[in-house]
């Protein structure tokens, strides 16, 4: 699926906004610009949709690690600053920059950390997508039917269901076909692997299967 190429600018120095918009609309990005951080937090389209900030780490409101912190790692960060602050760039990458570059910014350089950063975003953004969807198809099972998926995404046999649970073998058939068709799965595989990307804590530990 294609999406637009959007891209965050956020610096107070409006040259270096400018010359940014300039470069990043030249080559077909979507390029928004920010002259703080609040500004950006506040009006930024922040929606749950693919795009990076480039941003300043050296702001006049919040500093660009506030600003990442805040984000909580929805959008891949570049940093770009005219302080070669070492332990700045240091801590910036632990809390998940993509990138930390000093100005002034190497215009190819810079295009292709946004374009990995991008390629980043999309594959979040899929996945995030994926995710949800994953778990809404689990918000539709009764709260048996999810007792008997937890069971048997940990390698329960039918018998060792019904036996845990105080009810008929045939009853854990029917739920089992039930959760199969309402999670979209053609297998137990299928099962696992959809409940492993839900990430929402059911066990499907292989190492418990029989």
């Amino acid at each position: 699926m294609n999406y637009e190429k959007r891209v965050f600018i956020v610096d107070d120095d409006g040259s270096v906004r400018r010359a940014l918009c300039r470069l990043l609309c030249s080559v077909g990005y979507q390029a928004e610009a920010f002259d703080t951080a609040q500004s950006f937090l506040d009006n930024a389209d922040l929606a749950d949709r693919p795009a990076c900030v480039v941003l300043d780490l050296q702001l006049p409101d919040l500093s660009g690690l506030e600003v990442q912190r805040r984000l909580n790692m929805k959008f891949p960060v570049i940093f770009i600053t005219g302080h070669g602050d070492i332990d700045a760039s240091v801590d910036a990458m632990k809390a998940g920059a993509l990138d930390f570059m000093t100005k002034p910014i190497i215009e190819e350089v810079l295009l292709e950390a946004i374009d990995r950063a991008l390629h980043r975003a999309m594959a979040d953004f899929e996945r995030r997508r994926e995710q949800a969807n994953i778990q809404s198809r689990m918000a539709s099972l009764t709260p048996r039917e999810r007792e008997v998926m937890t069971h048997v995404v940990a390698g329960r046999l039918n018998k060792q269901v019904a036996d845990n649970l105080g009810i008929a073998e045939a009853t854990i058939k029917i739920h089992r076909a039930r959760v199969m068709t309402k999670m979209h799965a053609g297998s137990l595989a299928d099962l696992i692997h959809l409940v492993d990307k839900a990430g929402n804590g059911v066990s499907a530990n292989p190492e418990s299967r029989i």
